[in-house]
């Protein structure tokens, strides 16, 4: 009886506190069958045609986070077709390289050519931005720095030009964006030119958007301004 009662004893005590076997290798079977979930087998023609699978096999990416930085707007390549109302309404052209990235690192760099048929009006600069927020939003903006020279009729400047851009997004593929900067060409000098410019652009296939802009310059000789309509390229 006593031997029993002993027995008994010992096996309640084993199953309070002694983990069952039969757990532990409930859990291992479980964790295997999610590892097996987890690979799934593709046909090697599909894994070579398919870049983004194969970064997913890798690694899985962050989703979130490459939505964030990755570019709300492109670079672009510009032709367009120039009106300069304050010079007797001359006409020229505008051609330009805009936001080239420097990688993802929030800086972009500009440059831009235009000149008037007859001669009365020249400007050419290259400007580095470095956008704020994350590429990825829809707004953003940007202090620039850059460099700019200025002819209009007789009067010239040249120098480093300071300003601010602000830009709207209104498609991630680069359908369509606004961008709006104020910025000023030798600050403080007697030669100071302050420019206002606006520029919209509407994409009409994959890579290819109408553009348009408007410029104003401010100095101290004279009021100009600049109305250019053109092509776009993206990549």
């Amino acid at each position: 009886m006593r031997l029993f009662v002993l027995f008994f004893l010992c096996n309640y005590l084993a199953q309070i506190f002694l983990i069952p076997p039969t757990t532990a290798g409930a859990a291992t079977i479980e964790a295997n069958s999610r590892d097996e979930s987890n690979n799934i087998d593709f046909p090697p023609e599909i894994v070579e045609e398919s870049p983004v699978l194969q970064k997913w096999l890798e690694e899985i990416p962050n989703v979130l986070e490459d939505i964030k930085h990755d570019p709300a707007f492109r670079s672009r390549v510009r032709l367009g077709f120039t009106i300069f109302p304050s010079s007797k309404d001359s006409s020229g052209l505008n051609l330009g390289i805009e936001d080239i990235f420097i990688k993802r690192s929030g800086f972009t760099l500009s440059v831009d050519y235009q000149t008037a048929f007859n001669g009365d009006r020249n400007a050419a600069g290259a400007d580095l931005h470095y956008f704020l927020l994350p590429l990825g939003s829809y707004f953003n903006f940007a202090p620039l720095v850059g460099y700019r020279y200025i002819q209009s009729n007789d009067f010239f400047t040249d120098g480093v030009r300071l300003g601010l851009r602000l830009m709207l997004a209104l498609s991630r593929t680069g359908g369509g964006d606004i961008s709006v900067s104020q910025s000023f060409v030798s600050v403080g000098g007697d030669r100071e030119v302050g420019i206002t410019s606006f520029s919209v652009g509407y994409a009409v296939a994959p890579s290819l958007r109408l553009s348009g802009d408007i410029e104003r310059q401010n100095s101290i000789e004279d009021e100009d301004n600049r109305f250019s309509l053109g092509l776009e390229w993206l990549f």
